[in-house]
């Protein structure tokens, strides 16, 4: 009798795996953990890019010491996105942490280009070194946001269709918000930050024409 329960046990076991399995189940787990994974690069490589801002800020601040509002609006930028704490299933939150991102994109963007103007900031060895590091984050930040834009697209489009979707309901797995951007392309755009090429110096003036001589008069 224990024998016969034992196999009973064994075989439902076994009927319940089988069935978790052609519903879904675990496909949702591998395409669950890509997700993640994908997401924790994201996390590493936008703080890859913060840890890099003080040291960008006191190269420049040695060269341009009165561009002060430029140093605040990167520091301030920089303190934002420190203090959001992302969640990236909520959508709300994800969407807080891109605009804090993109903040800091942007005064990053700026702190660059002041060093058009100081041609001594340029030709600085640590300076160029940094602005190396910054260009080639930005690459691997939109190298890991298009990873992760793929995985969850992939995981969405699974989890909503038959019958993965009733798998998925009954487990309490949900769609999961993605990255949003204005301009498609700008996902597989890196910010631009390389401004190591001459400026274009601005045109002449043009020199005034002399007037032409008055008709003699008759």
């Amino acid at each position: 009798m224990r024998t016969l329960k034992l196999l009973f046990t064994g075989f439902a076991v076994l009927l319940a795996c089988g069935l978790l399995s052609g519903c879904g189940y675990n496909q949702i787990q591998t395409k669950d953990e890509a997700v993640k994974a994908a997401w924790s690069e994201v996390l590493n490589q936008y703080q890859r890019r913060a840890d890099l801002v003080p040291n960008l800020v006191a190269t420049v601040k040695g060269y341009a010491a009165h561009e002060e509002q430029v140093f605040r609006e990167v520091t301030e930028a920089r303190s934002k996105v420190g203090q959001v704490t992302v969640n990236a299933d909520d959508a709300a939150s994800l969407a807080k942490y891109q605009a804090a991102q993109g903040e800091l994109s942007s005064a990053l963007t700026r702190l660059m280009a002041v060093s058009e103007n100081y041609p001594n900031l340029k030709a600085d060895g640590l300076f160029q070194n940094l602005q190396a590091q910054l260009e080639g984050t930005e690459n691997r930040i939109t190298v890991a946001r298009n990873r992760y834009v793929q995985a969850v697209q992939d995981y969405n489009s699974y989890i909503r269709g038959f019958p993965v979707n009733l798998t998925a309901k009954m487990f309490g797995y949900q769609v999961k918000p993605n990255f949003t951007v204005e301009n498609e392309a700008a996902i597989s755009t890196a910010p631009k930050v390389d401004f190591g090429s001459a400026p274009v110096p601005p045109a002449p003036p043009t020199a005034p024409t002399a007037p032409a001589p008055a008709a003699s008069a008759h």
